[in-house]
This record gives structure tokens, C-alpha cells and sequence, in this order.
């Protein structure tokens, strides 16, 4: 049973040598997207030591990084998770899944922006957005920051806050049948760093206090993670393929985490991209205690 584990371990990392000890006497690249916040979030997928000749891929058996590449093996489909320390800069990404539509996601930056704009706004609008996505509130707030280009730029502006200074928000629908705002491309690399800064935004407290009063019905995902503040998107392609994905803010032994995941399951169905996230959120669980978090800066 072990030797078939094993086996199945250097399958899924495709080749990288596996220690049971951490390295002593190398010097770790700290350019490394994937090390880089090692101080910080000292999980990762893969470490490349400073060494002559082929860089050598290390991964440490029993970590989330091993165990990840473990379950992914045994997926149908595409599947990505980062994680970050809330206030940190530099996130471990797993997987491979990079980008796709945002969904419902986005309605966490909208009902800051809408905050923002209008302090008289809605309550019920931006209860039902975020606590239930309900698009007919979230198109309620779209529409009183103006609607079109100027409700897509008070959107971007929160997103250019953190950083972000790729994701655009269509001014009008590229598909009919589905909000402008939930098409905008967010990459999980820059849904990471705006969840990371979330809890740090001017105006995101009520925001945050909704996101931790999701209805029962959407507590799948980072929703079975205790204590968490979460919003989760969904919607198909063209071919009715559905991406499933969320993002949100777990608390660690050591302070907050911004986790992000998303899965286009091979099936193309709602419910198989919905376990994906499940046994993702079930491996952060398991290795909660490798995490170390952080907190906005005082």
C-alpha cells in the first residue's frame, strides 16, 4: 500500500526527487514565484535550489504541496488553489487552472465600490449580492455606480487598489445572457492578491461580515472550512461547460490566509466542479497547521 502511494506520488510530480528531510547547505532562489514567501507561508509546491547544473524540483511528502498534486492526479479536469497571508505579496499556487471568468466573485469588489460611492446604498441589495448571489441585487448596484463604462471603472479602481492592474471589467455584456461584470477575466494569481489585501480596504468591512454569512445552500468549498469569509462564483462556457470558483479568508494557527480555488471539471458539470473545490478545501483543512498567516499592517 505504501510502495503504491509512493508510486503514485512521483506519477502525479512527474519526475521531481522527493526527500524526506529539509535541504541544508543550499542557498534557495528567493526570486522564485513559488518559495518566495517561504518566511511567510512556508508550504510550497516546488523549491529549486542554487545549484550547478539541471535545477532539481523538491516536493516533501505528507506536505499540502505532495498531497495536492496526489488529489489532482486523480481528477478529471483542471483545478487551481492559491494561498497567500493576508497582507503578504507574493502567493503558493498549486495546479493547473490560471484564469477564467470571475462569476460571482466580482460582487465582492462591486459592493465595495457601490459602498463607496453611495453610503446611503442598499442594504438589501448588497445582503442578497454577496450572501445569496443574487444577480438582481448585484445589477441593482451595478446600475447606481451608472451602469456601463463608469460602473466597470468604480470596479476596477477597487481592483487597481491591491494592484491589479490587468483585470478589466466589460462595460457591456460580450454574452447576453450573462451580467458584464461577471464575465471580467480574473486571473486566480490576482484574485490571491486581492483576497490577501481584502481584509485591509478601506470600506470592506461589511463586505467581509457578509461573506461570512453565506446560505446554507452555497456552504460547499471553503464554506466547510470553520470560521471562514467566503464568496464563490459559477457559470458555463459556451458549450455549457461550467468553471466553478471562489475565494475568501480562512483563520491559521498563526494569523488570517487568503485562499482562492477554482476547477473545470472534465465533465463540465456544476456538481463535479463543486466536489473539486470540496477536496480542496478538505486538503487546506488537513494542513492547516503548515500554514503561517499574516495581518494587515498596523
Amino acid at each position: 500500500m505504501a510502495a503504491d502511494r509512493f508510486g503514485r506520488m512521483v506519477a502525479a510530480l512527474g519526475g521531481s526527487v522527493l526527500v524526506l528531510a529539509l535541504l541544508t547547505g543550499c542557498t534557495v532562489d528567493r526570486e522564485s514565484d513559488v518559495d518566495a514567501d517561504a518566511a511567510t507561508l512556508p508550504v510550497t509546491g516546488t523549491t529549486t535550489p542554487t545549484v550547478t547544473g539541471a535545477p532539481i524540483e523538491v516536493t516533501l511528502p505528507g506536505t499540502l504541496a505532495a498531497d495536492f498534486q496526489l488529489w489532482k492526479a486523480d481528477i478529471d479536469g483542471r483545478a487551481g488553489m492559491a494561498l497567500m497571508p493576508v497582507g503578504g505579496t507574493r502567493p503558493v499556487v498549486f495546479g493547473d487552472w490560471t484564469s477564467g471568468p470571475a462569476w460571482s466573485t466580482i460582487k465582492v469588489p462591486l459592493v465595495i465600490a457601490a459602498q463607496r460611492a453611495d453610503a446611503t446604498v442598499s442594504a438589501y441589495s448588497m445582503n442578497a449580492a454577496v450572501t445569496a448571489s443574487d444577480n438582481t441585487a448585484a445589477d441593482a448596484l451595478w446600475q447606481g455606480l451608472g451602469g456601463g463604462k463608469q460602473a466597470a471603472q468604480a470596479i476596477e479602481e477597487v481592483l487597481r487598489e491591491v494592484g491589479d492592474s490587468t483585470t478589466a471589467v466589460p462595460a457591456t455584456r460580450p454574452r447576453a445572457e450573462h451580467s458584464a461584470f461577471g464575465q471580467s477575466e480574473w486571473s486566480l494569481a490576482e484574485q490571491i492578491r486581492f483576497a490577501a489585501q481584502l481584509p485591509c480596504l478601506p470600506g470592506s468591512q461589511t463586505v467581509l461580515e457578509l461573506m461570512g454569512q453565506i446560505i446554507p445552500n452555497h456552504q460547499w468549498g471553503l464554506g466547510t472550512v470553520t470560521g471562514a469569509h467566503f464568496k464563490g462564483g459559477w457559470g458555463p462556457d459556451t458549450s455549457g461547460n461550467y468553471l466553478v470558483r471562489q475565494f475568501g479568508i480562512i483563520d491559521g494557527p498563526g494569523g488570517r490566509i487568503a485562499v482562492a480555488m477554482a476547477a473545470e471539471p472534465e465533465s463540465g458539470t456544476f456538481a463535479d466542479g463543486m466536489t473539486a473545490l470540496n477536496g480542496m478545501a478538505e486538503l487546506i483543512s488537513q494542513h492547516l497547521d503548515e500554514l503561517a498567516g499574516g495581518s494587515c499592517p498596523s
